[in-house]
């Protein structure tokens, strides 16, 4: 007889796991389905492990560029040496340390765990494969969250040391001399900046025109400008065609008859979500041609109780994206008002040299979205706390909307890239998401020196009374 439960989550990545800690907190009786560890990509292959190796290349970028305060970083002054294998191994503890104690308040909560790989039948019957075991689950609800894995494209069969996804290279205990990085979005340029900063040859290959799609262009001109400084090839507008293995590296084949010979290729040309494997046979939920579960704004499938949320989903494919949603469908079980995430104004991040941050339209996205707007542009080079770090390369972007005065209004999206900006975003995203005005989140006090006072700075100019950016 299939094993009771409120709701049973197949999958335990960010949109489970959060799903399932909320729910538990208010008193449902929860199962979550996961084949491997919970925690997900997000934890295991994603987002922590690849912004530890970051902060290796940060410290690393410290550490070579000491001089500059008066410190020797080095008896000799050579470049400090790099052990990649004691990377890996902190790597693994952060990941541990938090592995387990996801685990352990999982437990403290009662929310039953259970190995395996589940697929959904009639009736959310929930069947689960295990160590040549299977058992079933049933219940009155249930939330489908499997997530995803790295895509990959034809001509490029991964075997995990010459042609890698964000999986193997995150696994590795040496890194490539020369590495070739098929695709310039976000996990790309991460990567990049990492492989580049740590000693590697890189040449980012994309064949779309610009780096980071979807970012403000003047953001990705401060970030395709760093990468020239440091040597990083960006070869924009190429599509690649394959690769040729030799002995001790590749040749990979693009744009028009051109070559690169490298040691490794890294694929980051995004993730598909994993809805191969959740049977749904005899069900009325639906997968697109691409993939995805289909859901409306409440993440609410074709199939009554059934709901599916994060990377599963075709919305933004963001670890925090699937906290929110897994916290509106428990919310939605347990009576209480909800409002869908609006996808719109949701923060984003990316870790690369400068970081990248921002929350709503970007210049050319609020044009085209039919808005008239005015914009205002704060360099770090001009903030105290940047030049004190060492860090002034960057800027903070304001777009407001124009009032038919012609004054700034509504600020519709904020825009920064520069040092810790990832850590700065908080009040931008606030003022997009509350439809602030520039003339209130003028009256905000900005602590003195600091970064983050480079928003206020620039909102203040854009009301006409700016004090340092004109």
């Amino acid at each position: 007889m299939a094993q009771p439960f409120d709701v049973v989550i197949v999958g335990g990545g960010p949109g489970g796991y959060a799903a399932a800690l909320h729910g538990a907190l208010a008193g449902l009786k929860i199962a979550v389905v996961e084949k491997d560890k919970v925690g997900g990509t997000c934890l295991h292959r994603g987002c922590i492990p690849a912004k530890e190796f970051l902060e290796t290349a940060s410290v690393y970028r410290t550490v070579v560029g000491a001089h500059e305060f008066g410190i020797a970083a080095t008896a000799d002054g050579g470049r400090p040496v790099l052990d990649f294998s004691q990377s890996q191994a902190r790597k693994q503890k952060v990941v541990n340390q938090l592995w387990r104690g996801l685990q352990g308040l999982m437990k403290k909560r009662g929310i039953t765990t259970v190995a395996g790989t589940g697929t959904l039948g009639p009736g959310h019957v929930v069947t689960v494969e295990g160590d040549g075991e299977s058992i079933e689950l049933v219940g009155e609800n249930v939330i489908l969250a499997s997530g995803s894995v790295p895509r990959t494209i034809g001509g490029f069969d991964v075997d995990g040391t010459v042609v890698m996804t964000s999986d193997e290279i995150l696994a590795l205990d040496h890194l490539p001399a020369s590495v070739a990085v098929i695709g310039g979005g976000a996990i790309g340029c991460e990567f990049a900046s990492m492989l580049a900063d740590l000693g590697a040859r890189v040449t980012i290959l994309e064949v779309l025109p610009k780096l980071l799609p979807g970012c403000d262009a003047d953001v990705v001109e401060v970030v395709a400008r760093s990468f020239k400084k440091r040597g990083i090839g960006v070869r924009t507008g190429v599509a690649v065609h394959g690769h040729k293995p030799s002995e001790q590296g590749t040749t990979v084949l693009f744009g028009e008859g051109e070559e690169l010979v490298v040691d490794a290729v890294v694929m980051s040309v995004g993730r598909r979500p994993l809805s191969d494997n959740l049977g749904l046979a005899g069900t009325a939920v639906q997968v697109d041609e691409r993939g995805y579960v289909r859901v409306d704004p409440y993440m609410r499938t074709g199939e009554a109780g059934v709901f599916a949320v994060g990377d599963l989903v075709a919305t933004p494919a963001l670890a925090h994206v699937g906290f929110a949603e897994g916290v509106l469908v428990i919310d939605q079980i347990l009576g209480d008002e909800v409002i869908p995430v609006d996808y719109s104004r949701v923060p984003w991040c990316i870790y690369c040299h400068p970081e990248v941050a921002f929350a709503g339209y970007s210049e050319e996205a609020a044009r085209q979205a039919g808005y008239d707007v005015v914009t205002k542009k704060d360099p770090y080079g001009g903030n105290g706390r940047a030049l004190i770090v060492g860090e002034s390369e960057g800027l903070v972007k304001v777009i407001a909307e124009k009032g038919a005065d012609g004054r700034a209004g509504r600020i519709l999206g904020v825009h920064m890239v520069g040092p810790w900006v990832t850590e700065q975003l908080g009040q931008g995203y606030l003022a997009v998401n509350w439809e602030a005005t520039v003339d209130e989140v003028a009256h905000f006090i900005q602590p003195h020196p600091t970064l983050s006072e480079a928003f206020g700075e620039t909102v203040l100019a854009l009301t006409g009374r700016g004090l340092h950016v004109g």
